[in-house]
C-alpha cells in the first residue's frame, strides 16, 4: 500500500488482515488497470477526453440538465469548497446525505476528486442510525441535502468526530451552492492509488450493527467493466433511471457510474414510488430502468393505458425475482426483466442473465469477470442439483471496516453471500433462500433484532421477536410477535401505535407490517429466542 495518496490513513489502517481478504481475480483484459487511478477522473475527464463533454450526463425530473463538462465543473467547485474551506484532506470520511439528485451526484464526484472517502446514507435513516454510521466511520465532514438536515443535527451531539457540515439544495448564503459558486471550475484530482479506499457503503448485519464495506477506486471502475459491459450492453444513447438510492451500491452503479462509464445519461428521481416511476417512464422516456421486484409488480398492475414504449431494458436486483412478477411485467410491456444477484460487499451484480437468454426461476450465470460455485458447510464444492452456500470471486470483494464478521463472509478466498443456491444441469444458478436471519423485503435488507430493539422501547411491549413472513407482493415482510404488558390489550389501535413508534425511531421501511400477539415467545432453557420456531409460525 506504499504510495497511497491518503494523508488520513484511517480506512487503510482498518482493512481486514490480508489473509482474510477474498481472492481478487482480474481475468479479463479490460480489468488491467494502472497503479494510480481516481474513479472521478476516469468517469468525467475520461468522457470529456473522448469527445463526450457536451453530451448530457445527469438530469432531474424538474428539468435540470448537466452535460459531462458541466457536471465536472460543478464537482470541481464543490471539491475546492471541501479542500479550501472545509479542510478536507485525502482519506477523510465525508458523510453524504440526500435523495437522488444532480447535486447528490456532483457531491459524490467532488469527494472522489478530493481523494476523500464517501460515506453515503439512505435518506430515510434516523438520528440513531446516522450516529452509528458516523461513529463507525469516524466521519469528519458531511455534505447534506438541506431538506434532510434535521435528523443529522439530532445526531451531531453524539458524533464528536463530525466537525464540519455543509448543506446543499438551499439558497442560503452558507450553502454549498453559494459557497462554491465563486470557486474556479478546475481542480487537480487527487492522485489516488487504484487500491485506495473510495467509499464505505454500510449494510446491516443480522444483529442490526452496521457493517462498513470498503471499496476502492479500482472496484468502482471494475464493476463498470463487468456486468454492464458484458450483460446489460447499454449504449451511449441510453437514458438510465430507477429507484435505488445512490447510497446503495445498487443505485450508485446502476444510476450513476455505469451510465457515465459509457457516455450515457441518467435521469435521477427523488421520490421514486411505483406510480412516480410510471409517470417518469411515460413523460421522460428513459430506456433503461433499475428497480426492485416489488416495484415491477406494482407498476405492471397499474400499467394499463400507459405508454412505456420508450423502455428497452429493465433490471431487477436486491431480492429474488418471483416468476409471477417477471410474467406480469412481460405481459404489460413485452420486456423480459434482466434478473441479477449482487451484494454491497461485492459492489454490484455478479450473477445474471441477459435480456435475450432468460430461464424463469433461475437468476442466471456468473457475469464475465466473476466465478461462482455452491459450497457445503465444510467449504467443498457441491455437485449440480444440490443446495448449498453461494460462493463468489471476482475483481471486487468483501473488505469490512474493522469488523470480525469479515471471517464469516470470506472463507478460503471465496465471498460467501449468505444465499442458498443450487446449480442446475445446464449451469444456471437457482436461488433457494437466505442462509441467515436477514429479512429482505421489497429490496431492503432489514435486521430483525434492530426492529425488536425499537419495539422494546414502547411502554406496552413486554417481549417481542421479529422474523420474515412470506408475502405475495413484497416477497417477505417484517412480522413481529409481541407479548404485551399487563393492562395493554391487543387490537388495531395497539398495532397502529407500535407501527408508528417503530417508524418514528428507525427508518420507516423497517416497521413490522404484521404483528401477532402471543402469551409468550419460544425460548430455550437459557433464554435464547428460538427464531426458527417464529419463522415456522410466520409461515403457517
Amino acid at each position: 500500500m506504499t504510495g497511497t495518496a491518503h494523508v488520513d490513513t484511517f480506512a487503510r489502517d482498518r482493512l481486514p488482515p490480508r489473509d482474510q481478504w477474498p481472492e481478487l481475480v482480474f481475468d479479463l483484459p479490460e480489468l488491467a488497470y494502472p497503479e494510480r487511478m481516481n474513479c472521478a477522473t476516469e468517469l468525467l475527464a475520461g468522457a470529456i477526453a473522448r469527445g463526450q463533454g457536451d453530451r448530457v450526463a445527469v438530469r432531474s425530473t424538474e428539468g435540470l440538465s448537466w452535460t459531462y463538462r458541466e457536471l465536472e465543473a460543478r464537482a470541481n467547485r464543490i471539491a475546492r469548497l471541501l479542500v479550501e474551506d472545509m479542510g478536507v484532506v485525502p482519506g477523510n470520511r465525508v458523510l453524504l446525505r440526500g435523495p437522488n439528485s444532480p447535486m447528490m451526484a456532483a457531491s459524490w464526484f467532488a469527494i472522489m476528486k478530493a481523494g476523500a472517502i464517501a460515506v453515503a446514507t439512505m435518506p430515510l435513516l434516523r438520528a440513531k442510525e446516522l450516529t452509528e454510521i458516523v461513529t463507525k466511520a469516524e466521519a469528519s465532514h458531511a455534505l447534506c441535502d438541506a431538506r434532510l438536515a434535521e435528523e443529522l443535527e439530532l445526531a451531531r451531539p453524539a458524533c464528536p468526530t463530525l466537525a464540519r457540515v455543509a448543506l446543499f439544495e438551499t439558497d442560503a448564503s452558507d450553502g454549498v451552492e453559494a459557497r462554491s459558486a465563486g470557486k474556479a471550475s478546475t481542480f487537480a484530482d487527487a492522485p489516488t492509488l487504484a487500491t485506495d479506499v473510495a467509499l464505505i457503503a454500510f449494510t446491516s448485519g443480522t444483529t442490526g450493527k452496521p457493517k462498513g464495506t470498503m471499496h476502492s477506486h479500482r472496484d468502482v471502475i471494475a464493476a463498470c467493466d463487468c456486468w454492464p459491459k458484458h450483460t446489460l450492453k447499454a449504449t451511449p444513447d441510453d437514458v438510465f433511471t430507477g429507484s435505488p438510492p445512490l447510497a446503495f451500491t445498487f443505485g450508485l452503479g446502476g444510476l450513476l457510474v455505469f451510465p457515465l462509464r459509457i457516455g450515457a445519461s441518467t435521469l435521477l428521481v427523488e421520490r421514486p414510488s411505483p406510480d412516480a416511476l410510471l409517470d417518469v417512464v411515460e413523460r421522460h422516456r428513459p430506456t433503461v430502468l433499475f428497480t426492485a421486484p416489488t416495484s415491477y409488480r406494482a407498476m405492471a398492475l397499474a400499467a394499463k393505458g400507459r405508454d412505456l414504449s420508450g423502455l428497452r431494458k429493465c433490471v431487477s436486483a436486491g431480492e429474488a425475482l418471483p416468476a409471477a412478477t417477471r410474467k406480469l411485467w412481460k405481459d404489460a410491456t413485452g420486456i423480459d426483466i434482466i434478473d441479477g444477484i449482487g451484494s454491497t460487499e461485492l459492489f454490484h451484480i455478479f450473477i445474471s442473465h441477459g435480456d435475450d437468454d432468460v430461464r424463469p426461476g433461475a437468476t442466471g450465470k456468473p457475469v464475465p469477470g466473476y466465478r461462482a460455485c455452491v459450497l457445503d458447510e465444510q467449504g467443498r464444492p457441491l455437485p449440480r442439483g444440490q443446495v448449498g452456500r453461494l460462493a463468489v470471486k471476482g475483481p471486487t470483494g468483501c473488505r469490512y471496516l474493522d469488523d470480525p464478521r469479515q471471517a464469516n463472509y470470506v472463507q478460503g478466498g471465496w465471498n460467501l453471500t449468505g444465499d442458498a443456491y443450487l446449480v442446475d444441469d445446464d449451469g444456471w444458478f437457482v436461488y433457494q433462500a437466505r442462509t441467515d436471519d436477514m429479512i429482505v423485503s421489497a429490496g431492503y435488507n432489514i435486521a430483525g433484532p434492530e426492529v425488536e430493539s425499537s419495539l422494546m422501547l414502547h411502554p406496552a411491549v413486554a417481549d417481542c421477536g421479529v422474523v420474515a413472513a412470506p408475502d405475495e407482493e413484497r416477497g417477505m415482510i417484517v412480522k413481529a410477535f409481541v407479548v404485551l404488558k399487563p393492562g395493554h390489550l391487543p387490537g388495531d389501535a395497539t398495532t397502529r401505535a407500535l407501527q408508528d413508534h417503530v417508524k418514528a425511531s428507525i427508518a420507516p421501511y423497517k416497521y413490522p407490517r404484521a404483528i401477532e400477539y402471543v402469551e409468550a415467545l419460544p425460548r430455550t432453557e437459557t433464554g435464547k429466542l428460538q427464531r426458527f420456531r417464529l419463522r415456522q409460525m410466520a409461515s403457517a
